[in-house]
């Protein structure tokens, strides 16, 4: 008798509880009518109270729910399922082949495909990529062990278990990480990887109390021994004309120390240098930076007009060729980015496709490809792409998004806020647990080393022994009529000046 008086109680409770949420569910529901009808802002939600409001959480949900259900392996953008599917299975170092036929189509203007040679390379005519100095010229040059590199992300765009896992998987990949413009943390170094560190606009990490560069905090940068060399960033992929911006949610205390900046504002740096406005004024910083630190130079541009690239080679011989900058870095227009403007994503400056070739061809016009190496950046997270690069005339190509991929990032386009679910790009703590640095490390090894051994593969299809022998004419690229035309002729590659043409050609 007790038990069913304790029953019915509990029911009667219950039915209470329902009751009263019910009421709070009409009462709430009573109330977004009311704001949405008498509200002037959002036509939807005017015209359609309540149900209105589902719009922007469908919308929101349709970015990710669309690379899952709707969107087929080859179509998404900006990276397609079966590139980040290469990607995730690499870095987990799982089987990568595939089975029946390729998914991909062919026909379309600006498919890559490589020529494959009668007689390729036999397993015991390979040989291992051969390491390549950069900076003859200083004081400590960089023997660059890899030709596959982690491109520029800062700190404080991406978390602090994100970097660190960057940092040690390089480590263990013998590969060098780029340390981004936000400027040099203790986690950078913790691991013992090799460092490029990166001076942007706001010169962070490297400024004085007025925002100038400064000798002396250079000075200090470059006696870490793991620092191998600087690169002056002009001008970013994603928004060219733009400066980083790193909203003020993720200027913690740590990262606004790093950058000398203040805590909690937003960080937007200066959309070029200020003591950079001419070829001349570009080599004197070159040389400035270099002078100070001993160590190689260069610079990262995206590449739109071009011919201020003449220009300077024009004006290295005039100085000597030690003047020169120790390594460019082509940056595409496709490139990524934790924020920037719409108008610039999409529109400004051009892609890696049409600028890489253009500048390996201005610099070997000028005879100087022996002393500026180029560096490709920009979209190439798959071996096809790293090796288009490498026949264009890259001497290395950097990736961001291919190790952002690595470490577990699915896409979910929320680098610009602080809610990344992947742990990658936020300082959310609760969200940075889910990334483990020692897993994800791991990760980031296998994708440098199975990048590194399938772009051999198609090196040793094409016929030689590694990949820095590939050249344009082992690449072929569908052009209008359906046909493919050898890169060799949609490019010719330029012929080195001799020294009489030169002098006349420069006065």
């Amino acid at each position: 008798m007790q038990s069913m008086d304790f029953l019915t109680t509990v029911l009667q409770l219950l039915a209470g509880l329902f009751v009263f949420f019910v009421g709070l569910g009409l009462l709430a529901v009573i109330v977004m009518y009311v704001i949405d009808r008498t509200q002037k802002t959002h036509a939807i939600r005017r015209n359609f109270p309540v149900i209105g409001r589902f719009r922007y959480w469908f919308e929101h949900l349709g970015e990710f729910f669309r690379q899952y259900f709707f969107a087929l392996d080859r179509e998404e953008m900006p990276f397609n399922r079966a590139e980040r599917s290469w990607v995730y299975r690499a870095a987990k170092n799982v089987d990568n082949t595939v089975a029946f036929g390729s998914t991909r189509d062919m026909k379309p203007v600006g498919s890559i495909m490589f020529v494959n040679c009668p007689y390729p390379t036999l397993d015991e005519d390979a040989a291992e990529p051969a390491s390549m100095i950069i900076g003859p010229y200083c004081n400590k040059p960089f023997d660059a062990p890899s030709f596959f590199n982690i491109s520029a992300m800062s700190y404080g765009a991406l978390s602090t278990p994100a970097v660190q896992a960057l940092a040690r998987g390089a480590r263990a990949a013998n590969i060098w990480l780029n340390t981004g413009e936000g400027g040099l943390a203790p986690i950078h170094l913790e691991a013992g990887c090799d460092v490029v560190f990166q001076i942007g606009t706001a010169k962070y990490g490297v400024r004085d109390h007025h925002g100038s560069l400064s000798d002396d905090k250079l000075r200090e940068v470059a006696a870490h021994e793991q620092i191998r060399m600087f690169e002056l960033k002009l001008s970013q992929g994603a928004k060219p004309g733009k400066g980083g911006i790193l909203p003020g949610e993720k200027v913690n205390a740590e990262i606004a120390a790093i950058r000398g900046i203040p805590e909690g504002q937003d960080s937007i740096s200066p959309n070029r240098h200020v003591e950079v406005d001419s070829t001349e004024d570009l080599l004197d910083m070159i040389a400035r930076i270099r002078r100070v630190t001993g160590k190689p130079v260069g610079f990262k541009a995206v590449i739109g007009a071009y011919g201020w690239l003449n220009a300077m080679c024009v004006e290295i011989h005039h100085r000597g060729i030690e003047s020169a900058p120790d390594f460019i870095t082509v940056d595409s227009a496709d490139g990524g980015t934790g924020a920037a403007p719409m108008s610039l994503i999409d529109f400004m400056g051009l892609p890696i496709r049409e600028s890489l070739p253009m500048v390996v061809d201005i610099i070997n016009s000028h005879g100087l490809n022996e002393r500026i190496p180029i560096i490709a950046s920009g979209k190439l997270v798959t071996p096809a792409q790293v090796a288009w690069a490498i026949c264009a005339g890259a001497d290395f190509v950097n990736s961001a998004r291919g190790f952002m991929f690595a470490l577990g990032c699915i896409q979910a386009m929320q680098c610009n806020k602080n809610t990344c679910p992947t742990g990658i790009t936020t300082h959310d703590p609760r969200l940075q647990g889910g990334l483990v640095p020692e897993n994800k490390a791991l990760r980031v090894k296998q994708y440098a080393q199975n990048m590194i051994h399938e772009v051999g593969v198609i090196a040793h299809s094409c016929g030689v022994p590694e990949p820095r022998r590939l050249r344009r004419m082992h690449c072929r690229i569908v052009g209008e009529d359906g046909r493919s035309i050898p890169l060799d002729e949609l490019f010719p590659e330029a012929t080195p000046p001799t020294d009489s043409n030169f002098n006349a050609a420069t006065g």
